[in-house]
């Protein structure tokens, strides 16, 4: 266990001596009765960088005491999970946040955007069409679309209702209506004047502004702020450090695919040919860039990436020291794979019961494709690399014949044959003899013997040595 210790801390050392911590500057610090906005840019898929973005953007600007957060928002959408984490941290946080859709706030941009405070759009921008969909872009079963449903509706609740009164009339409406969310992901509401039966529901700038959804339209982030009320401010902005950047591109989930198939295909090179070489090297390098940013952004724990290494270390016990393959083998890869998985995994993300389990299959998908892809492609290449000069040395391709002297055993065994000795043990049929102090393993070919008797060696077949009684003469 020390050695992954000090692989963590080194990993650790050598990204920080990589990333450059952000500072603030003058001009962001405010000044007397000047406001700060803080800018936070999501004109991208919605994916763990952006929330690791999010986190490190709403924790800098409370620091900053910020009086607003502004998010730059376009997108069409990513990963609902990821979604549902970033609206919950603008729920909770106390620093009023503004949206300005420049363009799209489709599927989980929308959930995003109805979690802010105020929302602006550019003229001819559009927000909704939140229906959950797999990477095919086909709706996913209704479990799913009945949390995305309630977390739509839940989301634009949450800025409460107006109480008007019209003579004896009480009347109660929603700041944003949650039946208007529920459509953006279910066709079968209809709602009228609005969207009909059988249609998910986007709506334009105009369209938002008429039914309360928008609080207008603005060209630019300037005329955002001057409608909202907003003078004598600072705009201030996270920068992304080399870290940032790095570990962003790290966690890609196509990176991480061809990381797993690294890491796989070294080890089916590395047990093929024993020894520590290029094979087992590329593994580790592609395992540190797999755990490393997962481990640093406090996804994956120590126990997964013991998990994984304790996996590697069963499959070599299994191929290296007992024969065959059996449970140590079918343990380690289930390890390995188990340890991989629940890696990419964040645990705080989801707090619904069931969805859960979808992000867990994805990442299992994810894993055991890149593994069956790395084992198809190592075998291929393995075996076109052979059949080059170059690498042709590394296998026995001489022939043994065994006219040219060539035999498969010891030929001591042979000479053997009409020597005499003692059943050092009952053979029934097996056991061993003992000829010229000397015990050997041994075949009765008549019957049984029993300890003691004297034996004969009659022939020698297929590596095992076949005596019978010796008659006194």
């Amino acid at each position: 266990m020390a050695s992954f210790k000090y692989i963590r801390n080194a990993i650790i050392v050598l990204l920080s001596l990589i990333a450059a911590t952000p500072t603030l500057s003058a001009d962001t610090i405010p000044t007397g009765d000047e406001r700060v906005v803080y800018q936070v840019s999501m004109r991208r898929n919605v994916d763990p960088a952006l929330w690791r973005l999010t986190q490190r953007s709403f924790a800098e600007a409370e620091e900053l005491e910020a009086d607003y957060i502004l998010i730059h928002m376009n997108t069409y959408g990513g990963m609902v999970q990821v979604a549902d984490s970033i609206r919950t941290k603008i729920l909770n946080t106390r620093v009023p946040v503004i949206v300005y859709v420049d363009n799209n706030a489709i599927s989980a941009g929308a959930l995003i955007s109805i979690a802010a405070q105020d929302i602006y759009m550019r003229q001819g921008a559009s927000i909704g069409a939140a229906t959950v969909v797999d990477a095919t872009g086909s709706p996913v079963p209704d479990k799913f679309q009945s949390f995305m449903r309630a977390a739509m509706r839940a989301t634009a609740e949450s800025h409460g209702r107006d109480t008007l009164i019209s003579e004896n009339d009480t009347i109660l409406t929603w700041r944003r209506d949650p039946r208007i969310a529920e459509a953006m992901v279910d066709p079968e509401i209809y709602i009228p004047g609005i969207i009909d039966s059988g249609k998910v529901l986007t709506l334009t700038s105009e369209e938002a502004v008429a039914i309360g959804y928008s609080e207008g339209i603005a060209a630019s982030i300037t005329e955002v702020l001057e409608k909202a009320g907003i003078e004598n401010y600072r705009l201030a902005e996270y920068e992304l450090t080399t870290m940032d950047n790095i570990i962003s591109f790290l966690m890609s989930p196509v990176l991480q695919g061809i990381l797993i198939m690294i890491i796989i295909g070294g080890l089916y090179f590395e047990l093929q040919t024993p020894g520590v070489g290029f094979p087992l090297g590329a593994a580790i390098l592609a395992a540190i860039l797999y755990f490393a940013p997962l481990y640093l952004e406090g996804v994956a724990q120590n126990w997964e990436i013991v998990l994984f290494a304790l996996g590697v270390v069963l499959l070599a016990v299994e191929i290296f020291a007992i024969p065959g393959f059996g449970v140590a083998g079918v343990a380690g890869i289930g390890l390995m794979v188990t340890g991989l998985t629940l890696s990419m995994i964040d645990n705080i993300v989801w707090e619904f019961e069931g969805v859960g389990a979808t992000i867990f299959v994805r990442s299992l998908f994810l894993v055991v494709l890149s593994a069956f892809l790395a084992l198809a492609g190592s075998i291929s290449l393995s075996r076109k690399l052979l059949d080059t000069h170059m690498f042709s040395h590394l296998v026995l391709s001489s022939t043994q014949n065994r006219d040219e002297g060539y035999i498969g055993v010891n030929s001591h065994y042979r000479d053997m044959v009409g020597m005499t000795g003692r059943a050092a043990t009952s053979l029934r049929p097996s056991g061993k003899v003992e000829i010229d102090y000397e015990q050997y393993d041994a075949t009765s070919l008549v019957g049984f013997i029993t300890k003691d008797e004297k034996v004969m060696v009659v022939k020698f077949e297929t590596g095992q040595l076949y005596v019978v009684k010796k008659t006194e003469s």
